[in-house]
């Protein structure tokens, strides 16, 4: 796939929203990396039930935690971090066939540890209510996994 991307959830702790992003990764060819600790075991029915009967059909990795995960990565590896405190717009990015698209987890986002270390490649999806606190991680991963297909030309 010419675009392959990689989607990586940070500790992600709602069942359903992992779910769902399984199921964008499965029909958009992207590969799916769980950095741990988990919020809920894979076995969960709600992830299952959000990802139906794909899941099994994904390709999923799966990391006890960020060191590890980082650890895995090519040292060359375009990574594109997403946060609403960044100042960048992710249509400011321009993607890269096999970029690492690296969420953090629901309630809290990306550490600031993690931020800081990469501030240079942390983008925003852009909201226009103040009253809005963040967007749901799922509807996030799937603007920025299409604007970056979209980017790619594929």
């Amino acid at each position: 796939m010419p675009h392959h991307l990689h989607v990586v959830l940070i500790e992600p702790e709602i069942p359903s929203n992992t779910g769902s992003i399984g199921r964008l990764c499965l029909a958009t060819q992207s590969t799916l990396h769980l950095v741990g600790p988990l919020g809920f075991e894979i076995t969960d029915t709600r992830l299952k039930r959000a990802g139906l009967d794909y899941w099994q059909h994904l390709d999923v990795t799966t990391y006890p935690d960020r060191k590890t995960f980082f650890a895995s990565l090519p040292e060359t590896a375009p990574r594109v971090f997403f946060s609403k405190k960044a100042g960048p717009l992710l249509y400011e990015h321009r993607f890269k066939a096999g970029s690492y698209l690296i969420f953090g987890k629901e309630t809290k986002g990306l550490s600031d540890e993690l931020m800081a270390a990469h501030t240079d490649h942390v983008y925003r999806i852009p909201q226009y209510d103040d009253r809005i606190r963040s967007l749901n991680l799922s509807n996030v991963v799937s603007i920025a996994v299409y604007e970056a297909i979209r980017q790619l030309g594929v």
